[in-house]
Parts: C-alpha cells; sequence; structure tokens
C-alpha cells in the first residue's frame, strides 16, 4: 500500500488589470460612445510602427473579434487585442487636452523607452 502526500498549493499572485481607464478618459469614451460612436466600441490593440518599433492603435469596431479581451471599468466596456495584451498589462488609458493637441495618451509600466517624437515605445 502507498500513500501519497500533497502539498498545498501556493496561492497566486493576483494579476493587475490589462487596462484602466482614468476619470480623463472615461468622461471622453462616455461622450463619444454617446454621440456617434454609439452602437461601436473601442478598441485598443499594438502594430509594429515607428522608430521604437510599436505603437498604440485604436479602432472603432462593431462587435469583439475572437482575439479580443473585453475590458470593462468606470462602466465603460472597451476592447483590447489580444495579442496586446502582454503588452498592455497595467496599462492607464488617460485623455489629454493640450493647448494645441487633444487625445488619449497611455501610461504604461511595460515600456522600457520611447522615441524621441513620443509616437512609439518599446518593452
Amino acid at each position: 500500500m502507498s500513500t501519497t502526500t500533497t502539498t498545498p498549493a501556493k496561492p497566486r499572485r493576483a494579476l493587475p488589470p490589462l487596462m484602466t481607464l482614468s476619470d480623463g478618459a472615461a468622461d471622453r469614451l462616455r461622450a463619444l460612445y454617446d454621440k456617434a460612436e454609439g452602437n461601436k466600441l473601442l478598441r485598443v490593440s499594438v502594430s509594429t510602427k515607428g522608430c521604437s518599433g510599436l505603437s498604440y492603435k485604436l479602432d472603432w469596431v462593431d462587435a469583439a473579434g475572437p482575439g479580443d479581451e473585453t475590458v470593462t471599468d468606470k462602466g465603460l466596456t472597451v476592447l483590447v487585442d489580444r495579442k496586446a495584451s502582454l503588452f498592455l498589462i497595467g496599462t492607464v488609458m488617460d485623455y489629454e487636452q493640450k493647448a494645441m493637441s487633444a487625445g488619449f495618451t497611455f501610461t504604461n509600466p511595460n515600456e522600457k523607452g520611447r522615441c524621441g517624437c513620443g509616437e512609439s515605445f518599446h518593452v
């Protein structure tokens, strides 16, 4: 007769959320969803572009695709391309208005650097 002993599994460390929205991003996205883009969803992906290698890409889509992760924050839904998930874990999406420009920005803890113009990044 043999006896088997098992050791209890170590609890897994909780992963940070895939992506969160700042209050500014949530307000702007809510306004966009309420207006012309009301029947669409914002999809965030990462493309190979720029001098540092990667760039954030935003698209309006009708529905989640088979390769999309769904992020819900502050009552809003944003889709994230599953291929971009590893690059975006813990990212905060914000909306900034400056004197000559306005747009969504990303604070990504995975970034190791950005190009001089700020359009692309590398991990």
